[in-house]
């Protein structure tokens, strides 16, 4: 397209009606008169037609361009109205002294340097696939498994039938018969102890991270956080300005005799039922530390329970929220992993004394809606699908999990180790220190194989090496394949131990 006004500096009626003509003359969806804006807009922004320099009358302008006369003095007068171009009494139509071309500047663009350093450490923290199916990728649900059609149906009703002040904006924090339905939910399969209005929903686990921060922390406080750990989390505590502490993780979780001195921690955050990534359970004789020492130092214990309905060997652990005697720990839940990642609900389980900001804080930051999906939602737990269709998922995961561990069996025999496996949707394949991860998601990126390093998930310096490896929304034969290849693929890492 021809540059607006590309004509000396020194802007005369003659070659400003030329070079208009040259622009107009392109192809172009848009009308005349805003075609003929931009144009002269764009010349003056570029300092091509100085402050002070005189245009055409209307009717020569528009004779000279054979365009009409109402469309030259439109143009002219969104120009006016913008403060680009001023009139003078009896003397025509000038740019205007003040125009931003008058002075000119170096235009820097914009690079991956001008973000802060904050901003850098989220965009690091950030990286990374979104949206991965197959082999092997973590903590994704079957979602061909889902009962679509009892779902499309109730969903199509409930919008149906939906009042009509649902479609305004809503500040309860959640539709109440979502709320009553989740809480018997909890308290019956989580031991989690809770009234209704404890209860926030919100989009997404992430959200309620944004809020746990924003209301409860000051930039330069202090968040202990599971190492390895989370990367979700990493980055929305992060994103908070907080001063992040990893956490070592044994075989009974939180390892809190290893947490480094300094201050008080004003956020602590686990996964206390399955640990993301490692999968180990905490240990009582832990849950009940953790507790202690919030209590303690007035902490606040964030418990993501994330994936504790697909429990496998033993029946599924109690809540952390439901062994604490006072009001430190906030529970957190999402629909991503029982259900599918789109529907974009998640809830927490607020102190009484926390309901009401972080309700209030929820409807001006983030206002809230889906209020018809909220109640098919609602009624599909309470008809008993929800409960139907994680005993379903419970068995076919198990199945699932069972079929990797095959899969897997010549590095098994090999020496390979991996991570019980008593609940979640994924395993961890350890792989002794210093194994080049990154060999190996590439080798799998080759075969169409998805490999998620370890080392992703630390914060500080990795103490071990392994892969996470997801199984529950991978077919029995996809998982043998892709088994079979990475068992070829591990030997040589094996064979260095």
């Amino acid at each position: 397209m021809t540059e607006p006004l590309s004509a000396p500096r020194l802007a005369q009626p003659d070659w400003i009606t030329e070079s208009l003509a040259l622009g107009l003359a392109e192809p172009g969806h848009e009308s005349l008169q805003r075609r003929l804006y931009r144009l002269l807009r764009g010349g003056i922004q570029l300092g091509r037609l100085p402050g002070g320099s005189a245009l055409p009358a209307s009717r020569a302008l528009a004779s000279a361009l054979g365009i009409g006369r109402n469309t030259v003095l439109a143009a002219y007068d969104q120009l006016l109205a913008e403060g680009f171009l001023e009139t003078r009494h009896g003397a025509g139509t000038f740019v205007a002294h003040h125009a931003l071309g008058q002075v000119q500047q170096t235009v820097r663009p914009a690079t991956a340097t001008s973000l802060s350093q904050r901003g850098r450490g989220l965009l690091e923290q950030s990286r990374g696939p979104i949206g991965e199916s197959g082999a092997f990728a973590p903590c994704v649900p079957d979602f061909e498994q889902f009962p679509r059609d009892i779902w499309q149906g109730l969903l199509q009703r409930h919008q149906r039938q939906a009042p009509s002040h649902w479609f305004n904006y809503q500040d309860g924090g959640g539709l109440p018969a979502l709320r009553e339905a989740l809480c018997d939910y909890l308290q019956l399969s989580r031991s989690v102890r809770c009234q209704p209005e404890q209860i926030l929903i919100v989009s997404g686990a992430k959200q309620a991270l944004d809020l746990i921060a924003g209301l409860l922390t000051d930039p330069g406080d202090t968040a202990w956080i599971e190492e390895p750990g989370y990367r979700g989390a990493q980055a929305s505590l992060l994103n908070a300005g907080l001063g992040m502490v990893p956490v070592p993780v044994d075989a009974e979780g939180l390892d809190l005799a290893r947490a480094p001195a300094g201050p008080a921690p004003r956020l602590i955050y686990t996964t206390p039922s399955h640990q993301l990534p490692t999968g180990v359970t905490m240990s009582l004789p832990r849950r009940l530390a953790l507790l202690a020492l919030a209590e303690a130092q007035q902490s606040w214990i964030i418990e993501d329970d994330y994936d504790s309905e697909f429990r496998y060997s033993s029946q599924p652990v109690a809540s952390l929220q439901g062994l604490a005697q006072s009001e430190r720990v906030l529970y957190l839940g999402t629909f991503s992993k029982v259900m599918y990642p789109g529907l974009r609900l998640a809830y927490l389980i607020l102190p009484p004394a926390l309901v009401e900001p972080f309700r209030i804080t929820q409807a001006r930051r983030y206002p809230e809606g889906h209020y018809p999906l909220q109640a098919a939602l609602a009624e599909f737990i309470a008809a008993g699908h929800f409960a139907r269709h994680i005993r379903r998922m419970r068995e076919l995961y198990r199945a699932r999990q069972h079929c990797l561990r095959d899969s897997l069996a010549p590095a098994l025999d090999q020496g390979l180790q991996l991570s019980p496996g008593e609940s979640g949707m994924h395993l961890v394949a350890w792989l002794p220190l210093g194994s080049d991860e990154q060999a190996l998601v590439g080798t799998g990126e080759r075969h169409r194989v998805i490999l998620r390093p370890l080392g992703r998930h630390y914060l500080g310096g990795q103490t071990q090496a392994g892969l996470v490896l997801g199984y529950a929304g991978v077919p029995e034969a996809e998982i043998r394949h892709a088994g079979g290849l990475l068992a070829d693929w591990l030997t040589p890492f094996l064979k260095e131990t």
